[in-house]
């Protein structure tokens, strides 16, 4: 799978993950390649399948190992190509391998025996549906012709659609009355069935209008804006860090709040964070 960023290599690879669950024996194999040669696939392969807690095996053994094992192995942010790769696929005979790459990773060898498939933009229906889902309800006619210039700007990109129904989440709950939170302050959406509520002001007095075509092109400023102290502090690590997040486990301790390991979900919510 190649494609530029945000055009849903990760969330297809999800969705094969949990399709094919019981195809090959030993299941589904998940890694990832960001930073890691063949050879540290072929480890974290081994690691995954075996119980050897504490083991690392010499190439030969783990050659032996890693030839034997039948799984649907799916590798994201795959990095290598030409000859690494090829050394990948040959190792593992019995495994059917669905890698995500950018568009500009290396090629594979020519005797690879693999399909590319580019993962273009969304249809301007698709894109809609996805927005939807993401805020859990019927759009407006005035989001819908949002949404519409959106797509023709975005050319469909999934991730922008992800981030757009986070924007107009954020607006909802900036627009809501004080009775859509919990005890918790979590947004609580209201029945299909409930009465239309009454025109709630902003916190500034007035509502809080839809983004513009271009935060909704480029949403990540106004996203981060509005997320927790912890969150936007997590988001700082992780752009300081080349795009690697520290373990939730740490959080607490690093950004200075007992309840910081939630971030992770706030970012990921977000669309600003991937798995």
């Amino acid at each position: 799978l190649t494609g530029q960023p945000g055009s849903g290599r990760t969330a297809l690879l999800d969705a094969v993950a949990a399709d094919c669950a019981d195809l090959a024996p030993d299941g589904v194999v998940r890694l990832n390649g960001r930073g890691r040669t063949a050879t540290d696939l072929l480890h974290a392969l081994f690691d995954t399948v075996y119980k050897a807690p504490g083991h690392r095996p010499d190439r030969d053994e783990l050659l032996a190992h890693v030839r034997s094992i039948g799984a649907v192995v799916t590798v994201d942010d795959l990095e290598i190509g030409g000859a690494a790769l090829d050394e990948l696929l040959t190792a593992t005979p019995e495994c059917a391998f669905l890698l995500a790459a950018a568009s500009d990773a290396a090629a594979p060898g020519v005797d690879a025996h693999l399909e590319e498939v580019l993962l273009a933009g969304l249809g301007r229906g698709a894109s809609l549906s996805l927005l939807e889902q993401v805020v859990e309800r019927p759009l407006t006619e005035e989001e819908r012709n949002w949404a519409g210039d959106l797509w023709f700007e975005s050319e469909g990109l999934p991730l922008r659609f992800v981030q757009a129904g986070s924007l107009l989440v954020q607006r909802d709950r900036l627009n809501a009355g004080p009775d859509a939170f919990d005890d918790t302050d979590y947004f609580q959406p209201r029945p299909d069935d409930a009465p239309p509520a009454a025109a709630m002001p902003a916190a500034d007095g007035a509502d809080v209008p839809l983004p513009s075509l271009g935060e909704g092109a480029a949403p990540a400023l106004l996203l981060a804006s509005r997320l927790s102290e912890a969150a936007r502090a997590t988001l700082r690590f992780a752009v300081a860090l080349g795009g690697e997040v520290p373990h939730q486990a740490h959080l607490p301790a690093l950004v200075g709040d007992t309840h910081a390991d939630a971030a992770l979900g706030e970012l990921a919510n977000c669309g600003l964070l991937s798995p």
